[in-house]
């Protein structure tokens, strides 16, 4: 399976390593908006090619994996690259899902391409669970927490405060919370309930270190519904203890069974990350996998992590499968 790269940043060093771990599949180009002459890539030998010079890979590349962001690039690239190839992307901008899946779905029925959208670990394996679970459990409720790990869109939002060098933000399950759900005690949890935020700041010297802390726990639509604890280091702690990407969470259903519903269940699934984009990064080749199979089957038009039968993120065959892992 030859895989094309769009977009060479974290997740897409992320997904080049992942192909080198899938004896299936096999980087063919990466394609970038800088001067490909700029870009060095980890696999030797693969063109790094301009996206203006795209259309010259058509017959060359089985899947093109887009690694643009949610806010800007994937809305326009994703239906715009579905014309040429079969595509993947990790949109995960929730309340837009269907309006991308719509123009998505378009631009790949008209060319015969086969595209998934909004790829990765949540949207992707969270959502996943919270299907399975709401079909197992249809008497219950779910619950979701992400961290602890690194919100990179917070992590953003201190860094564009005035008299703010640089910083990391990490979103934190409230224990007590996490406890009372696994305990079967279905809780109403509000948003400040559910997870704290905590910020490490990079201060420029001089700076109002009150003013900039109270404007991190006033922000609104990042901090100002969590209880958020601010601390103050230098340049040197960040990059010593703060420079990777770690993120994990949880997601929960707990329901009743039986007659009277006199029987209590938890389905719980969690994932611990060192790197987020390197595991969401070998989600979306497993899935490019299931859009390369589904395309050589005929099925045309975008597709989401539910329409994907197990069997086809798979490299083994069926009597493999049913061997080793049923």
């Amino acid at each position: 399976m030859k895989i094309g790269i769009v977009g060479y940043g974290n997740l897409g060093k992320g997904v080049e390593c992942a192909i080198k771990q899938n004896a299936d599949c096999e980087l063919a180009a990466v394609f970038t908006r800088r001067d490909p002459k700029t870009v060095n890539i980890l696999t030797s030998g693969v063109p790094v090619v301009n996206v203006a010079d795209m259309e010259q890979y058509k017959d060359k590349i089985d899947v093109l994996i887009i690694c643009g962001g949610s806010a800007t690039d994937l809305p326009k690239q994703t239906p715009e690259y579905a014309k040429m190839f079969n595509v993947i992307d990790s949109f995960d901008t929730h309340a837009r899902i269907p309006e991308h899946f719509a123009n998505v779905d378009k631009a790949a029925k008209e060319c015969g391409h086969t595209a998934l959208i909004s790829c990765g670990w949540d949207p992707g394996m969270f959502s996943l669970n919270r299907l399975y679970a709401n079909c197992i459990l249809p008497n219950g409720k779910d619950y979701t927490f992400w961290g602890k790990g690194v919100s990179q869109g917070h992590s953003d939002a201190i860094r564009r405060i005035d008299g703010v060098k640089d910083g990391k933000q990490y979103t934190i399950p409230v224990e007590s919370a996490l406890t009372a759900v696994r305990n079967g005690e279905n809780p109403e949890l509000s948003t400040r309930q559910k997870h704290v935020r905590e910020c490490f700041a990079v201060a420029e010297d001089g700076a109002d270190l009150a003013r900039i802390e109270n404007e991190i726990k006033t922000m609104p639509n990042y901090f100002a519904d969590y209880d958020t604890t601010v601390h103050f280091i230098s340049e040197e702690e960040l990059k010593a203890n703060h420079s990777g990407i770690p993120h994990g969470g949880f997601v929960f259903r707990t329901g009743k069974t039986g007659w009277d519903n006199e029987y209590n269940n938890v389905i719980e699934y969690s994932l611990k990350l060192d790197s987020n984009p390197a595991f969401t990064s070998s989600v979306i080749v497993a899935y490019a996998r299931a859009v390369y199979k589904m395309n050589a089957e005929g099925m045309t038009g975008c597709k989401t992590v539910f329409d994907v039968a197990p069997s086809y993120l798979s490299p083994l065959s069926a009597d493999e499968i049913r061997a080793h892992l049923l």
